[in-house]
């Protein structure tokens, strides 16, 4: 399998490769447990950036190196922040993650170990999540007196519901993989050993896909949760529509002759 490293910018805590179609984005700060500073939003950021613009690459997986996904925010960062600071420093986070919830290609979260407080909401940010049996989640900002900052309280619900929701976010317990797939906050669970070959495993096979039909599943459906039901049909008819006389008609025809597509 041919990697390509990418070098438009040169990163610091992010790691970069190409796998053909596929890129993936590690989080390398293990000392820190990947924790997320300025620095890291910054290079996020233009990751996205970076990675939106290769019309080659299809899928998007985001993991982290060492014992944690994202193990929170730094907080050495934070201690001194005044009140004006720490808003400013939410936005930050919050546009990041919403940044990569609005990429056009669907992002894949493998969480290999702890994903806690900013890292919950990072692996929320995502499309997908797959986790390692040893990862662990939780939003534990009330243990220090805090509420989370970068969308948690907002996205939480809507993935798990209220009340699951609010026993996390004011609790500030931990719950381990198999909780979290029982409430909808992942979608599978692996072996650690096993995590990115799942991973690319499912992240091949969206790609194997018609790219228009899976990007705008991606935006209709996301579209569709920020709007009422009819208005939400409304635009799957219209999008399902647009397919017609493009990728779609490609892909039945290839049906009726048994073949594979040529997207």
């Amino acid at each position: 399998m041919e990697v390509e490293n990418n070098n438009n910018m040169e990163y610091e805590i992010l790691k970069i490769e190409t796998y053909e179609n596929i890129a993936l984005v590690t989080i390398s700060r293990p000392e820190a447990m990947n924790a997320l500073n300025t620095r890291f939003f910054n290079e996020m950021d233009a990751a996205i950036a970076e990675i939106s613009e290769k019309e080659n690459v299809k899928v998007m997986i985001i993991t982290g190196e060492g014992k944690a996904f994202v193990a929170g925010a730094d907080i050495s960062e934070m201690a001194d922040m005044t009140i004006e600071q720490g808003s400013a420093f939410s936005k930050v986070g919050q546009n990041t993650f919403r940044s990569l919830e609005k990429m056009k290609i669907p992002v894949i979260a493998a969480i290999n170990g702890f994903a806690l407080g900013g890292g919950l909401e990072l692996a929320m940010g995502c499309d997908i999540r797959i986790a390692s049996s040893k990862a662990k989640f939780g939003q534990p900002e009330v243990n220090l007196g805090m509420i989370p900052g970068y969308a948690g309280t907002q996205r939480l619900p809507r993935l798990v519901g209220l009340a699951d929701a609010l026993l996390l976010l004011m609790s500030g317990n931990m719950i381990n993989a198999p909780e979290a797939l029982r409430i909808g906050l992942i979608q599978k669970v692996t072996e650690p050993e096993e995590l990115m070959d799942e991973v690319m495993k499912i992240a091949k096979t969206i790609a194997s896909k018609g790219p228009q039909a899976v990007k705008k599943v991606k935006y209709v459906a996301r579209k569709g949760l920020l709007s009422d039901f009819e208005k939400g049909c409304d635009l799957e008819a219209e999008y399902f529509g647009s397919q017609f006389k493009n990728e779609g008609e490609e892909g039945m025809k290839a049906f009726l002759e048994k073949r594979k597509p040529n997207w």
